[in-house]
């Protein structure tokens, strides 16, 4: 009788659910198990995923902060310059020593070559242009003389400058008939 009590006993861990698991449900069970793993594994692949395009979007957002607050610093001081080369230019058309006005020329073109290779260049503006307020700042107003036409340039006070991307860093002050 012992002998049969033990031949009755099962092992625990081939139970499923309290009811004594066959081959067919020990399969069964191992291929659930296959499946949450697959599923799972899947998910955390879908995750690393979604956490890699985040952090490439994130590394290309902070180089693009980077860059623009590297344009935006050195508009500023090239912003915080210009007037020493407003004042080369009111030197230049004051001097009366040919060799002086050489000189001043040589130190304005070397001027204008730093501000070419920091992306900067020369709004151009001219006398008898119709006035572009995108470019352009109205600081004198002049009654239309017999001839001249409204809304034209009769004079450039200060040259305007921008950035090669577009972005103006100092608009071109003139006087503007009316």
């Amino acid at each position: 009788m012992a002998k049969k009590k033990d031949e009755l006993k099962h092992n625990p861990e081939e139970e499923l659910d309290g009811v004594p698991a066959t081959e067919e449900i020990k399969e069964v069970k191992e291929q659930s198990e296959l499946d949450k793993a697959n599923a799972l594994a899947e998910d955390y692949k879908r995750k690393w995923y979604a956490v890699s395009a985040e952090y490439d979007n994130y590394r290309k957002r902070n180089q693009a902060a980077v860059s623009k607050a590297y344009q935006d610093g050195a508009a500023e001081a090239v912003l915080k310059l210009l007037p020493v080369a407003d004042n080369f230019g009111y030197a230049l058309d004051g001097a009366s020593d040919e060799k002086t006005k050489a000189g001043i020329d040589k130190v304005i073109k070397s001027f204008s070559n730093i501000l070419s290779s920091l992306g900067i260049e020369e709004i151009a503006v001219e006398a008898g242009a119709e006035f572009d307020e995108s470019v352009m700042e109205a600081v004198l107003n002049f009654p239309c003389a017999d001839g001249e036409e409204p809304n034209k340039v009769k004079q450039v006070l200060k040259k305007g400058y921008k950035a090669k991307d577009g972005k103006v860093i100092r608009y071109a002050q003139v006087a503007v008939t009316i």
